[in-house]
């Protein structure tokens, strides 16, 4: 299916991207609509002929274990609901422990890179089998960004991509920027992951801007797009032509003439790539193997193992596993904890009202000790709930206020001294 030049659909930007000239796709986060009714704006959208493609951020398929089935059902009523072409997902994982391994869940918030062995691998491959039986239309799986290095690993990415395809016959969202991500922070070459991986299994491409700090690349999606990044599309443009490209943007929105700029800047990216290759190839559905042996739950148990290692390593402050580069794990450590502040400031928006300036390092502090374990919206409740076992904030109106707060979402009372023992037990557990 050609999709043609789109725009990620964010709540925050819903009218510019709706003023748009040139649009011909939106994609919008699964996690974010609702099951019943769509926004107003995706109506509008759809109305006029708007293709709209759910994506989603939360499966995690590249985790140890197979993938929860109400989480696989709330996809496909996405895709239902939008009456999409396709879903899409990432290669990843995004939470670890819990029974294989005998330790409490442990959520990362963020997309984590697998390890590109032969034994994720298969773990991997059955997880998106799994997938595709239940979503009603075609998958497509997108590579991520990633500031840390496996160590020991077996395939370039490249490589591992391809097998994935060859396996599975699944789709491909290839997103310039993180392969640009990846060239910067592991030393990985773009033109040679585009050398090796199927380009005529691409569904679509995703462009996203960034920043680099200290020789690290930090995939924002709230910077403009960059001429390196650019330079990667044509590129790819060169070997393929996309069904499909799309600009993303996250946070830190700019007004609307400047995506309509960043947009007229990847349809020259296309151009100049696409005369180096006249014409090119077009999108035709993966193949794949058929049935497969089950992987043996002993592999899964491994992988659980080396997951849970890192991420509890990341979120929980327990030592770096070993062949991990520990500065690295600082640097990732950070940006989980930033993002987690970011988006608990967005679903409860009135604890840094409440907070004032001091809302960002107290989120931190209470980061560093604490683990997210059942989503932001809990993250938001037991951030608040810490604070005001301490005392906090000082000003009496402020701690009143939050009290309130807390209590509308979570209980009848605030916390007292049996919640501050229990709170105080669960977090010797987390950090065993």
């Amino acid at each position: 299916m050609e999709l043609g030049i789109g725009i990620g659909w964010r709540p925050e930007i819903a009218d510019e991207v709706e003023a748009l000239p040139g649009i011909d796709w939106v994609e919008a986060v699964a996690e974010n609509l609702c099951a019943g009714h769509l926004p107003a704006s995706l109506e509008r959208l759809r109305e006029r002929g708007v293709t709209v493609v759910p994506h989603g951020v939360s499966l995690g398929l590249g985790g140890a274990d197979r993938p929860d089935p109400g989480r696989l059902a709330d996809l496909a009523a996405r895709a239902v609901l939008l009456d999409a072409p396709l879903v899409t997902e990432h290669i990843a994982f995004v939470r670890a422990g819990g029974a294989r391994t005998g330790s409490p869940v442990l959520e990362a918030g963020h997309l984590l890179p697998v390890p590109r062995t032969w034994a994720a691998l298969d773990v991997l491959c059955e997880n998106v089998r799994i997938a595709q039986d239940a979503l009603p239309v075609p998958l497509a799986l997108e590579n991520i960004a990633a500031l840390i290095s496996w160590p020991g690993e077996e395939l370039t990415e490249g490589q591992f991509l391809a097998e994935l395809v060859e396996r599975t016959g699944v789709r491909l969202l290839i997103d310039v920027a993180n392969l640009h991500t990846n060239h910067v922070n592991r030393g990985e070459d773009p033109a040679t992951a585009l050398d090796e991986l199927p380009v005529e299994a691409i569904a679509y491409v995703h462009v996203a801007g960034g920043v680099e700090k200290d020789g690290v690349w930090h995939d924002t999606h709230a910077h403009p797009v960059t001429a390196p990044v650019l330079d990667v599309l044509a590129e790819l443009r060169s070997r393929v032509a996309p069904p499909g490209v799309l600009l993303e943007r996250d946070d830190a929105f700019p007004p609307a003439a400047e995506l309509a700029g960043e947009l007229e800047a990847i349809r020259a990216a296309l151009e100049a790539g696409g005369r180096a290759v006249p014409g090119g190839a077009r999108l035709s559905p993966g193949g794949g193997t058929g049935a497969a042996a089950p992987v043996p739950e002993a592999v899964r148990d491994g992988v659980a193992v080396a997951q849970t290692a890192l991420l509890s390593a990341l979120v929980a402050g327990t030592p770096a596993p070993e062949g991990f580069d520990p500065r690295r794990l600082g640097v990732q450590s950070r940006a989980l904890a930033a993002k987690r502040a970011d988006v608990v400031a967005k679903v409860a928006p009135e604890l840094p009202e409440i907070l004032g300036r001091g809302y960002r390092a107290a989120f931190l502090a209470y980061a560093g000790t604490r683990p997210m374990t059942a989503g932001y919206r809990r993250d938001a409740l037991d951030f608040a709930e810490q604070l005001l076992i301490a005392g906090r904030p000082e000003d009496d109106a402020a701690r009143r206020r939050l009290t309130y707060w807390w209590r509308d979402r979570a209980a009848p009372r605030p916390p007292g001294r049996a919640a501050r023992l229990a709170r105080a037990a669960r977090s010797v557990l987390v950090g065993r």
